[in-house]
């Protein structure tokens, strides 16, 4: 069996490091906010969740561009890679986001445009699952995932600019924000130190995630290689 790379275990260690570092910061090194209290904690774990899944969507578009370029199936594991862990972060911002509001907004839910083009955008890249389970070719699957996937990572954009382009209760985190948002507040030095690190943090994740999910994609091809050969 190949031996797992030094350079992965490494990212893996500092991965692990930076969460509990990142934790520690959250907890007990980012002031209380005045107003929401303890729950504005979620906001330092929503946020990055949310630029992870965002990430993710967007290397998928990327690496699908690349393998109708290059025709190489690595490409394709990557994207695939990428998807499955953007639909897991972008449904734990969801839920995070649903325990933040609750509070603040006296309600899980609420078809705000932020909220409705995220869940838009996790059920465009679930479909994208869901497609490449009913292609059994594979030249045929990556083709047809890779323009999906292109076409897909443009709802990303639309999410991110959301609560720029349309009225929201959603506050902006990032610019300027509209101080009747509910949930809006001003970060204090120590709360945007947090934030920013938890942002490193969670991209550090991502590509460690990232490249153990292409591992193992590449381990399962094998074992599925070896099957052939065996009934051959």
């Amino acid at each position: 069996m190949e031996k797992r790379p030094k350079l992965l275990d490494g990212l893996t260690a500092i991965s692990i490091l930076l969460m509990i570092i990142a934790s520690v910061m959250v907890f007990f090194y980012a002031p209380l906010e005045k107003i929401m209290g303890a729950v504005q904690k979620v906001f330092y774990f929503h946020v990055a969740t949310a630029w992870v899944g965002m990430l993710s969507f967007i290397v998928a578009g990327v690496v699908g561009v690349l393998f109708l370029v290059k025709k190489d199936s690595r490409w394709d594991l990557i994207g695939l890679s990428a998807v499955e862990i953007g639909v897991v972060f972008t449904t734990i911002t969801i839920i995070s986001g649903s325990i933040w509001a609750r509070p603040i907004w006296n309600t899980w839910w609420t078809w705000d445009p932020r909220l409705t083009t995220a869940s838009i955008m996790l059920l465009v890249f679930a479909a994208y699952l869901m497609l490449r389970a009913g292609i059994d070719e594979p030249e045929r699957r990556g083709r047809f995932s890779a323009v999906y996937a292109i076409v897909g990572a443009l709802s990303v954009p639309l999410t991110f600019f959301s609560i720029r382009l349309f009225r929201t209760i959603h506050p902006v985190i990032i610019g300027s924000s509209d101080p009747t948002a509910a949930g809006a507040f001003d970060m204090t030095p120590k709360m945007l130190q947090t934030f920013i690190f938890g942002l490193v943090t969670f991209t550090v994740l991502f590509f460690t995630l990232l490249w153990h999910r292409v591992r193992l994609g590449k381990l399962s091809e094998r074992v599925e290689q070896l099957k052939l050969k065996l009934q051959s």
